[in-house]
C-alpha cells in the first residue's frame, strides 16, 4: 500500500514539474508541498468513504426502515420521502445542491468539489447497499441511528466535506446577517420538527429531536475529538523550578509567555513575570497539581478544556 502511494506522489510531482525550470531548493520545498498535499487528500477520502458509510448504515439500518426523521438537510430529504415516496438517493443530491454551491461562494471551491463527491458517493450507497433492520425498538432507532448518521457527518467534515448542507446554510446565513451559526442551526430545525409535528404527529417529532441530538453529540465527538486535555497557566515568582518539574517529571512540553503583574496602584511599575503554559491529560491534572504544591502552594492556576491536540509533545511523550 505504502508503495502504491508513493508511486502515485512521484506522478504527481513529475506532472507538476515538468516543464518548469526551478531552483533547487524551490524544487524541494514544491516536492516536500506536494507530498503533504497528496497524503493529506488520500487521509481526507479515507474519512469521507467511511464516514459515508456509517451514514448508510444508519440510514438503511434504523432511519428508512422505520420511517424515522432527523434534523437538518437530511430531515428536510426524509420527510419529503415519506410525504412523496420520491427516493431518498435522488432527494439527497437534489436538496443538499443548493447549500454546494453556497459552500463553493462562501468557504472554497475544494471543499465545494469534495462535498460534491461525498454527497453523490452517499446517494449511491443509500440506493445500492442494503443493510438488514436491525431493530424495531423505537428508543434505539433513535439513539444509534442518531449515532451512526452523525458519526458519518462527522467523518466527512474531517475529510474537509459535508454530507448534510445545514452548517454550510449556517455559515452563509451568519455572514449576511447578524444571527450566528448556532442561531441559525436551532431556527432551522425548530421549523422541520414543528413540520414533523403538524405533518405526521408528535410522537414521530419527538423521536426526531431525539435522533437530531444523538447525532449532534456524535458529530462534536468526531470533530473535535472524544479525548479530552487540559490547558493549564501557571503564574509562580518560582516559573523555572515548575518549568523544570513539567518537563522532568511529568515528561511534558510547556510555552513561556512574558507578562506583567497587574495588581498594582495608579503609577506603580508592574513587576514583570513569565507566564507557563502547558497541556495535559485529565489524567495527569492530579499529578500536576502535586508538582507544582512541591514548589509553589501560592502559584497562581487557571485550567480550561480542550477538545484535542496537534503536535508537539502531548502525543508523543508516554505517561510516566
Amino acid at each position: 500500500m505504502t508503495s502504491i502511494f508513493q508511486y502515485i506522489i512521484n506522478e504527481v510531482i513529475k506532472r507538476k514539474l515538468k516543464n518548469k525550470q526551478i531552483p533547487l531548493n524551490e524544487l524541494e520545498k514544491e516536492i516536500t508541498n506536494t507530498k503533504v498535499e497528496i497524503s493529506h487528500l488520500i487521509r481526507d477520502s479515507f474519512f469521507i468513504l467511511i464516514g459515508v458509510v456509517s451514514a448508510t448504515f444508519g440510514l438503511n439500518g434504523f432511519l428508512l426502515p422505520n420511517s424515522f426523521i432527523d434534523g437538518g438537510v437530511m430531515g428536510i430529504s426524509l420527510i419529503i420521502t415519506e410525504l412523496t415516496g420520491i427516493s431518498l438517493s435522488i432527494l439527497i443530491i437534489v436538496i443538499n445542491l443548493p447549500f454546494i454551491l453556497m459552500g463553493y461562494s462562501t468557504i472554497s471551491k475544494q471543499f465545494a468539489v469534495r462535498s460534491v463527491f461525498a454527497i453523490i458517493l452517499l446517494a449511491i450507497s443509500v440506493h445500492f447497499i442494503p443493510f438488514l433492520v436491525i431493530t424495531d425498538d423505537k428508543l434505539l432507532i433513535a439513539v444509534f441511528g442518531g449515532f451512526f448518521l452523525g458519526m458519518g457527518i462527522g467523518l466527512a467534515i474531517r475529510g474537509g466535506s459535508v454530507i448534510d448542507g445545514t452548517e454550510v446554510l449556517a455559515v452563509y446565513i451568519s455572514r449576511k446577517t447578524a444571527l450566528t451559526i448556532g442561531d441559525v442551526i436551532l431556527i432551522f430545525n425548530i421549523l422541520i420538527f414543528g413540520i414533523a409535528a403538524y405533518v405526521f404527529s408528535m410522537e414521530i417529532a419527538l423521536y426526531a429531536i431525539l435522533t437530531y441530538l444523538s447525532a449532534s453529540k456524535t458529530i462534536d465527538f468526531v470533530v473535535s475529538g472524544i479525548e479530552e486535555y487540559v490547558g493549564v497557566t501557571i503564574i509562580s515568582d518560582r516559573n523555572e523550578d515548575i518549568r523544570l518539574a513539567i518537563i522532568e517529571n511529568m515528561g511534558r512540553g510547556c510555552t513561556i509567555y512574558s507578562g506583567k503583574r497587574g495588581f498594582g496602584k495608579r503609577g506603580d511599575t508592574l513587576k514583570e513575570i513569565d507566564i507557563l503554559y502547558t497541556l495535559i491529560t485529565r489524567l495527569e491534572l492530579a499529578k500536576l497539581h502535586t508538582e507544582i504544591d512541591k514548589i509553589d502552594k501560592d502559584a497562581f492556576i487557571v485550567m480550561h478544556s480542550i477538545k484535542d491536540a496537534k503536535g508537539g509533545m502531548i502525543k508523543k511523550r508516554p505517561l510516566k
